[in-house]
């Protein structure tokens, strides 16, 4: 199994937005940092959706879509870091999309294993 490291950006982000979906690998996600690029405050929400089931055993269900954080306040000009410290496994075809208020920018740090 290869362990490749990736950075994906994307700026400006207002409406529903998908900001990565694994394509037959599984992925590790290391880290994950809003910008709020605008003059005023604005909120953001991070939601993964995810369809993946047969689980063994008691969880042998879909997985539904969450949201890891909801409408989070983010100041004019400064940043919001999520997951500090913890991962997020996602498996093939899940997607990863934020919605914000105002013009935000994303960064995402992922580990892909293939």
């Amino acid at each position: 199994m290869a362990n490749t490291f990736k950075l994906v950006t994307k700026a400006n982000v207002t409406s529903a937005d998908v900001i990565y979906t694994p394509n037959a690998v599984t992925t590790i996600i290391l880290g994950l940092m809003l910008g709020n690029t605008t003059t005023s405050q604005v909120t953001s929400t991070v939601s993964l959706a995810s369809s993946t089931s047969n689980r063994a055993g008691d969880n042998n269900e879909d997985n539904q879509t969450v949201e890891l954080i909801t409408s989070a306040p983010i100041p004019a000009g400064s940043s919001l870091e999520l997951l500090g410290g913890n991962k997020v496994v996602m498996e093939n075809n899940d997607a990863l999309s934020v919605t914000s208020t105002g013009s935000t920018d994303v960064v995402l740090s992922i580990m892909e294993i293939s």
